[in-house]
């Protein structure tokens, strides 16, 4: 990949710090446009990187990453941090298998700190590095949290934030509030957005006359002199005979209403966290006059920078798109831009299909934490919009959420993805399946996802979940068996919580008579007593296949699809029981996986001195999965079709 002139020459943050803002203004056009053809070439996350261009540069040239520590949440907005930290290179191989990951990682770059994206977190980093660098142990200059992109929907953010304000640990929280999550945020704390900067058109004159005001007002409220002589002001005011206390009332009474009228509630100031802005996050000298005075200012307590920015910002398929701003994007052209994202697969199955559900049951709605279009559910909310429920980037308080719902007599179906739900794992056992409450938990990207690496791989569903008593587990093998799976979750929901777990990508398409029922599983296969295949959701291809290949060489397997992880269905296992060797196989955590369920079932089962099947797991290690391509993963740990039947091979012949 070919580097504008500007661009070639950073190799380090120090490289920025001698460029004048009109260079600085042709390096950000530049970062685009190269953020642009690398996504294009190789898939990503754009909007979120494209709206950071600025922000990023104007903290890299006013700290020193990384004796200052600059932590991203979420990491899926650090592009331009990689590209000015020494990487631009490495673009070509972006969220490829061996290549640079498409978020913050440790293994990369001594400026990287926090490897996941799951969001809400940083503030919880900052706060214990912030400790560490109190206590001595560390020599971090400044810690400095980015924390935007929706992540302010979430209530660990929160929580971090009340003890950053009680302890008054010196963090600086730059809040980069493009109005968005995935989808549009779902909160009432970020600004009111100046339609100035989306729309420049739209502005009315007095929008742009309270929006100067609010400007001089941060640019008072950020000078140190004025700080100082504020605090002395104030105990002047305090030590007044007799009247003092009520004084100083009426002065906090007057600056209150002045921030009420010119900026957003003075929520943080409230938790003890000072608060300037907001700033315009696309103008260089106000972003960096902002962050030296927050610098300063850090030295008391900590501080949050709110910075407007525009998600998207100078790629106009990106600025034009009402749904998510090109939060992420498949291979495309850039000259053209991607194509409309639909839903597709396993995605598109449930789209359909619980839309089709909702029309006959007016107790269904849906929750989802800030991702209705890549779960699949703008359908729905176009179809039924008082029955739709976005709660932002807040697994914990969806779940809890849909729980009070279910006990008022709703039938909530919460749709994310598989790798989030763990987020709000005592709430699904303790809130819903304590209580034995309807909720059908339906998860998307469940199993190997591919390349957003370890972070967003879904293979802890069924282990943990199959654990959980009274919740039914459920995986389909095909797109018309998750549509049969909705449809029955309804009245299996009568008895308790169920949890439909199905992958990312292509679904297979199949007859009617290849689909279960209920908490059945289907023998798809009919085999001799040698050997018998269990095989759980879209592992059942590869399944077939090898049971093909093995039936060329003389052995007949029987194939079960399992279907219902938990409760297993007794029949399944009674065939199994019959054969010499049985194999399980699932894209899930092997370790305390349905396979092994089903090995300790079957070695229960018969009497005493019955012959039992051998039987060898195949699943995920436990270990973290690298990026790479899911097939590519899949045939690593012997979940393709010629590792189960090279499994069977080697078994059979024992």
């Amino acid at each position: 990949m070919t580097l504008a002139v500007q661009l070639s020459s950073i190799r380090s943050p120090e490289d920025l710090k001698t460029l004048s803002y009109p260079e600085l203004a042709d390096l950000a056009g530049e970062i685009r446009d190269f953020v642009v053809q690398a996504v294009s070439e190789t898939g990503g996350h754009l909007g979120s990187n494209l709206g950071a261009v600025e922000l990023t540069l104007a903290l890299h040239r006013v700290f020193e990453s990384p004796k200052d520590a600059i932590l991203w949440d979420t990491g899926h907005q650090a592009y331009v941090h990689k590209i000015v930290t020494g990487r631009q290179d490495d673009f070509a191989r972006l969220r490829q298998g061996g290549g640079l990951s498409g978020y913050p990682n440790r293994n990369e770059s001594e400026h990287d700190w926090i490897e996941n994206s799951h969001a809400s977190t940083v503030l919880s980093y900052a706060y214990g590095l912030a400790v560490a660098r109190d206590a001595g142990q560390d020599p971090r200059r400044h810690i400095v949290a980015v924390i935007g992109d929706g992540s302010m929907t979430g209530g660990m953010a929160y929580e971090a934030l009340n003890n950053l304000g009680h302890s008054k640990r010196r963090v600086i929280i730059v809040l980069n509030d493009n109005g968005r999550s995935y989808a549009p945020t779902i909160s009432n704390l970020t600004e009111a957005r100046p339609a100035d900067l989306d729309r420049p058109e739209q502005a009315t004159l007095p929008d742009r006359l309270t929006e100067r005001l609010a400007q001089a007002y941060t640019a008072i409220r950020m000078n140190p002199v004025y700080v100082r002589r504020q605090r002395r002001f104030e105990q002047l005011v305090r030590d007044i005979p007799v009247v003092g206390g009520q004084a100083e009332r009426g002065v906090e009474a007057f600056k209150a209403a002045v921030r009420e009228f010119l900026q957003p509630p003075s929520f943080f100031e409230a938790l003890g966290v000072r608060y300037i802005g907001p700033i315009d996050g696309h103008n260089m000298a106000e972003l960096e006059s902002a962050l030296r005075n927050a610098e300063a200012l850090s030295a008391e307590g900590p501080i949050v920078v709110h910075v407007l920015t525009q998600k998207g910002r100078g790629y106009s398929p990106a600025e034009h798109d009402d749904e998510k701003h090109l939060h992420d994007a498949p291979v495309f052209d850039p000259y053209v831009g991607p194509p409309k994202a639909v839903p597709t697969g396993y995605t598109q199955a449930f789209a359909e299909s619980i839309v089709k559900e909702a029309d006959a049951d007016p107790r269904i709605v849906t929750i989802t934490a800030a991702m209705p279009g890549p779960t699949g559910l703008l359908p729905f909310e176009a179809r039924f919009p008082d029955r739709f429920f976005d709660v932002g980037i807040a697994e914990q308080h969806a779940v809890t959420a849909a729980a009070g719902m279910a006990m008022g007599g709703l039938r909530p179906f919460v749709a994310v993805y598989s790798t989030f739900l763990s987020r709000a794992w005592d709430q699904v056992v303790y809130d819903v399946a304590l209580h034995r409450l309807p909720v059908v938990f339906c998860l998307d990207r469940a199993g190997i996802t591919g390349d957003d690496g370890p972070s967003h791989h879904g293979i802890y569903d069924m282990a943990l979940l199959c654990k959980v008593p009274g919740m039914r587990v459920l995986a389909p093998s095909s797109a018309q068996d998750l549509q049969q799976m909705l449809h029955d979750a309804i009245e299996l929901a009568d008895d308790g919580p169920v949890m439909i777990r199905y992958p990312k990508g292509a679904a297979r398409q199949v007859s009617e008579h290849e689909v279960g029922m209920g908490l059945h599983a289907r023998r798809s296969r009919e085999g001799g007593p040698e050997l018998c295949i269990l095989a759980v959701g879209k592992v059942l291809a590869a399944a077939e296949r090898a049971a093909d290949a093995l039936a060329a060489e003389g052995v007949r397997a029987t194939v079960w699809d399992v279907r219902s992880c938990a409760p297993l269905d007794e029949d399944m296992l009674d065939d199994a029981f019959l054969h010499r060797v049985v194999i399980t196989a699932e894209d899930g955590i092997r370790e305390g996986g349905v396979g092994m369920s089903i090995a300790d079932l079957l070695s229960a089962r018969g009497t005493p001195d019955a012959a039992r099947p051998y039987v060898e797991v195949l699943g995920v290690p436990t270990e973290f999965v690298p990026q790479a391509k899911p097939d590519v993963i899949l045939r690593q740990v012997g979940l393709d079709a010629e590792g189960i039947a090279s499994t069977a091979r080697r078994l059979l012949v024992r």
